[in-house]
């Protein structure tokens, strides 16, 4: 019996064994994520920066679920209850000496004391207060509905601040001049009816008496100034510290825009259902106009966006349109912009408003001179593709504010590289504090204003660490050390960092550290579940060659141990065009890193390049693409796999490629406009026509179809059709909110136009951009699979 066992349990630890080690499969990677882990997310210090709280699910249940780990003991615990999670440490806004700070919770208003951690509450409505700050006096102010008011700590007395009166001024209503037929009547009735003469007597007289009786208002009685609305959305109403100024945007909606719809096949009611859809680039946008109201004079007065320094200055791509250009010329207009802030220093004294002009070329730091609404320079940065780059945006006010009441910092792309400055807003002086080929990613100034913190890619594009600097300049301090991406934040007492870091075949785990330099790292969170550890997951050869223009674009590459005898290849193409997906941490892509792995396993050699367009290498790289997608960063694929060729042994005559959205795209550009590089791509949810495409993300790369024709024309897709040689996959979901379905279709049609045969598309009925559905994901990948299998093996 005993030998029966030992028998028994040994073929139970074989068969274990030979499952563990089992080859991958596209079932087996395809499926729900939780088979691999799930790394811990949304970590968040209490106040008192002893205890970190996060989200995970180490025991694989149906949800995550609330987890806690000290500084004392980095061992996680469960969390008893969402109760525990009153002590996180909030967004608490002090005034200027920190013994007071200010607080929503729940729609009201809270007020700390933050030596004895006692808390009061202000408001307590059916409405919601918000944005709450301090005045210099010390008196508190806060937003409820559309207007402010404010409280005297001192009295306790709350005073309305702002009127802002949705609709018209209603002007004095002009009687309309009576008829002859009119005066008629009314002469008769008072000469027929004794009690119309009456009546007509008493009403003047209670006219005279009660202007006897109360005359004109109290003098010491004022009334709010009337802020109308009109017909426009109010939003962005900020008030300076010292209480004078209120500014405020006035928005009118866009008019004669056309949303897109998409049908929904697959609905409980049986039914095709209508999603409502986004508008297409080139549509018409929202305008916003900028208001000062001075509550010491009563009086509004619009910004002035005339005075922004070269407000006028057109595009230099118009010049492939002189007509165009000339017209524009003789009009002679300002340009519109986007106005952010402003920010105010703490004493109310100096606001900051960052510009940027809807033509993306432009983007303005700008002093307010409130009581006129007019903008002295600060810094200015042009660039004729568009502004951009970490820290940087057309679209937010990016990575700014004060650091005294005289300095502020900001970041900026003047050198090639997003770096940070910090300029005198009274002098106009500026220094830069960082600088070289890197990119400063993320900025936070420190409690006592005398040390920036910074996450940069200092030491290679592809490792984040995290770093720190004086407010005076000097060299950085480096004060994480791990290889791989190090997401931070920072504890509320500045004392202690905690760190999701990953690394290229590791998924991210929760690390502590305390905010010193070579202090070590502790690891909290092991996510990885045994079945994902089995598999010996490749650390990608992370290279970089040349272009053909001479620039450095760096790659993964998956080596194959056993090449098939074609020395196969196959190129990804990540997605979200200004996206970094070549570094040493975990990507986002881990699909197409169990798939490449995969790909590997069965003889393909892969690569995943950063093509040109792609975030963490400094302007050139980021705006190589402008007005020809479909130009560099696609020539950079077929340098790829000359790469692969002369150093991995690749046969160039066996060469797929595939990618979702931006690589979508890009492949549909490489089957056509390469096609003696690439026998195979498979394109899935693919831009076809960039006509097509949201207005935010193309008008800053190519402007808009309407005034720049021949950068969407030589940029997408559907223009080349004709040119398809090799086999093609098209794979697109059908409710698909970004890249509509309808973009796929267009191409269908063009195809079958056209009288190609050597395409095939695949529908997935109830899939969004994103696949969710592991059934529809592990279909497209077998897909994509068996066309490589068919056609690269031969």
């Amino acid at each position: 019996m005993k030998k029966y066992l030992f028998f028994l349990l040994l073929c139970t630890g074989e068969y274990t064994f030979a499952q563990q080690i089992a080859p991958l499969t596209v079932e087996k990677i395809m499926r729900d994520p939780k088979w691999m882990g799930t790394s811990p997310t949304n970590f968040r210090w209490t106040a008192d920066s002893k205890t970190l709280y996060f989200n995970w699910n180490p025991e694989n249940k149906a949800k995550e679920e609330l987890y806690k780990v000290t500084t004392s003991s980095p061992k996680p615990i469960k969390a008893a209850d969402k109760e525990d999670e009153k002590l996180l440490s909030l967004n608490y806004v002090y005034n200027q000496n920190r013994s007071l700070g200010l607080v929503e919770k729940s729609g009201d208003i809270y007020l700390l004391q933050t030596k004895s951690n006692k808390e009061t509450r202000l408001t307590n409505t059916l409405e919601r207060e918000s944005n709450p700050i301090f005045l210099v006096n010390g008196n508190v102010v806060y937003q409820q509905g559309d207007n402010l008011f404010e409280i005297d700590l001192k009295s306790a007395e709350t005073t309305q601040l702002t009127n802002f009166v949705k609709g018209k001024k209603a002007g004095k209503a002009k009687s309309q001049p009576a008829t002859e037929q009119d005066q008629w009547l009314k002469a008769e009735q008072t000469t027929l009816f004794d009690i119309i003469k009456k009546r007509n007597s008493e009403t003047k007289g209670s006219n005279r008496s009660v202007r006897g009786r109360f005359g004109t208002p109290p003098t010491d009685t004022k009334s709010l100034k009337e802020l109308y609305t009109e017909d426009q959305f109010l939003n962005e109403v900020v008030i300076s510290p010292d209480g004078r100024y209120v500014t405020y945007k006035l928005t009118t909606p866009a008019q004669n825009n056309h949303n897109t719809i998409i049908p929904n096949y697959v609905t409980a009611s049986g039914y095709t259902e209508d999603i409502p859809g986004r508008t297409k680039v080139g549509e018409n946008e929202n305008v916003s106009h900028g208001f000062i109201y001075d509550r010491e004079r009563d009086s509004v007065y619009a910004f002035q966006p005339s005075t922004i320094p070269g407000i006028k200055d057109l595009p230099d791509y118009l010049k492939d349109y002189p007509k165009a250009l000339d017209t524009l010329k003789k009009k002679n207009a300002d340009r519109p912009v986007n106005l952010f802030g402003p920010l105010w220093n703490e004493n109310g004294t100096s606001g900051i408003v960052i510009a940027t002009s809807q033509d993306n070329k432009d983007r303005w730091v700008l002093k307010l001179e409130a009581s006129t609404g007019k903008f002295s320079l600060i810094d200015r940065q042009r660039d004729e593709a568009w502004i951009g780059g970490p820290g940087i945006s057309g679209f937010y006010q990016g990575n700014t504010g004060w650091v005294d009441n005289n300095h502020i910092y900001y970041q900026s792309e003047a050198t090639g590289y997003s770096h940070l400055y910090v300029a005198n807003v009274s002098t106009g002086e500026k220094k830069q504090l960082t600088s070289g080929k890197w990119e400063v990613q993320s900025v936070q100034l420190s409690k006592d204003k005398k040390t920036f913190y910074f996450k940069a890619n200092k030491e290679h594009p592809g490792i984040t660490n995290f770093f720190k600097i004086s407010v005076s300049g000097g060299q950085p301090i480096q004060i994480t050390m791990m290889k791989g991406l190090n997401e931070i934040i920072l504890s509320p007492d500045e004392k202690y960092v905690s760190i999701n870091y990953s690394y290229m075949n590791k998924p991210g785990e929760l690390y502590i550290q305390p905010n010193q330099v070579g202090a070590k790292a502790t690891k909290v969170t092991e996510s990885t579940s045994a079945e994902f550890k089995s598999y010996p997951w490749r650390e990608p050869d992370l290279v970089s060659f040349k272009n053909r223009y001479g620039a450095d674009v760096y790659a993964r590459v998956y080596k194959s141990e056993k090449p098939h005898p074609n020395h196969p290849a196959v190129v990804f193409v990540h997605g979200a065009g200004y996206l970094q997906n070549v570094h040493f941490g975990w990507s986002t892509y881990f699909r197409e890193f169990m798939f490449n792995n995969l790909l590997a396993d069965n003889g393909y050699t892969v690569i995943d390049i950063d093509y040109t367009g792609s975030s963490g290498y400094g302007r050139d790289h980021r705006t190589g693409i402008y007005r020809h997608m479909g130009g560099k960063d696609l020539t950079d694929q077929a340098d790829g796999v000359k790469f692969l060729v002369e150093k991995y042994g690749v046969n160039p005559k066996h060469v797929g490629l595939y990618g979702g959205s931006y690589g979508g795209f890009i492949t549909l550009m490489a089957m056509f406009n390469e096609a003696d590089v690439f026998t195979s791509g498979a394109a899935l949810r693919s831009v076809t026509d960039w006509a097509h495409y949201n207005h935010g993300y193309t008008s800053n790369i190519l402007n808009e179809p309407f005034n720049d024709p021949i950068a969407y024309k030589r940029s997408s897709p559907i223009y080349f059709a004709d040119k398809l040689k090799g086999n093609l996959l098209m794979a697109h979901g059908m409710v698909d909110v970004n890249v509509h379905f309808q973009d796929i279709v267009r191409l269908t049609q063009r195809f079958i136009e056209l009288g190609k045969d050597n395409w095939e598309l695949a529908a997935y009925p109830v899939e969004d951009h994103g696949f969710v559905e592991p059934s529809s994901w592990t279909d497209e990948y077998k897909r994509i699979f068996k066309l490589y299998e068919r056609t690269l093996k031969k």
